[in-house]
């Protein structure tokens, strides 16, 4: 689990939940529970990470948590 922020909503226009970490540019995911959507969204930011660790690019910390190494 980890400790950035998540935000869910429901998207009418897509009929479907959708999960967005506002502190990872981009990274957002969806599902057709809040559940699913936030258990999806756990995997996004596993690969939002990974990414930017493999590019060098920064993980910002989460608010209030502790930076990921890079």
């Amino acid at each position: 689990m980890f400790k950035y922020e998540i935000i869910i909503y429901w998207s009418p226009e897509d009929a479907t939940f959708v999960a967005e970490v506002p502190e990872l540019a981009g990274c957002m995911a969806h599902g057709e529970t809040q559940e699913l959507a936030l258990e999806n969204v756990n995997s996004a930011i596993q690969l939002w990470i990974d990414t930017a660790l493999e590019f060098g690019d920064p993980v910002p910390a989460p608010r209030g948590g502790r930076l990921v190494p890079a």
